[in-house]
């Protein structure tokens, strides 16, 4: 059986630590590395987008990261109760025509006993900024 330690029930520590894990994820923008984080009927509400299991995961994240440039990603651990997190998060990206943007939001995590998450429901908002904007910089 798969697993994704940490396991639930999740400490502070613990939760802390499976934030950090996504957000290192998330920003090697690798859909396969990212999509193994889930079970393979995971559930998942991204803005508007609802779908399920781990195809659908990795063909979302190929057009986000193929649309959402240079993207970069900072996640704060919210709440969490022994099966659950919740996360606030703020990413950096541009379009193909160079224009900035600040996207900020929440997400609800729910993860299965073996450490891989079951359910993710996403709330994300978009805002324009100028490049000298930007708060996450780091070397391409």
């Amino acid at each position: 059986m798969e697993t994704k330690p940490p396991l639930p029930p999740f400490t502070l520590e613990t939760a802390r630590a499976k934030v950090q894990a996504a957000e290192d994820a998330w920003n090697s923008r690798d859909p396969e590395r990212v999509s193994m984080a889930y079970t393979p009927d995971s559930w998942w509400r991204n803005r508007s987008e609802f779908f399920t299991g781990r195809e659908a995961i990795k063909a979302f994240l190929e057009r986000k990261w193929a649309k959402e440039l240079d993207y970069r990603l900072k996640k704060e651990l919210w709440s969490f109760t022994d099966h659950r997190i919740s996360v606030r998060f703020e990413y950096e990206w541009h379009d193909e025509s160079g224009q900035w943007y600040r996207s900020h939001g929440n997400e609800q995590w729910e993860f299965a006993d073996n450490g891989l998450m079951q359910r993710r429901e996403a709330s994300i908002n978009d805002v324009l900024i100028q490049e000298s904007e930007r708060k996450f910089l780091w070397e391409r």
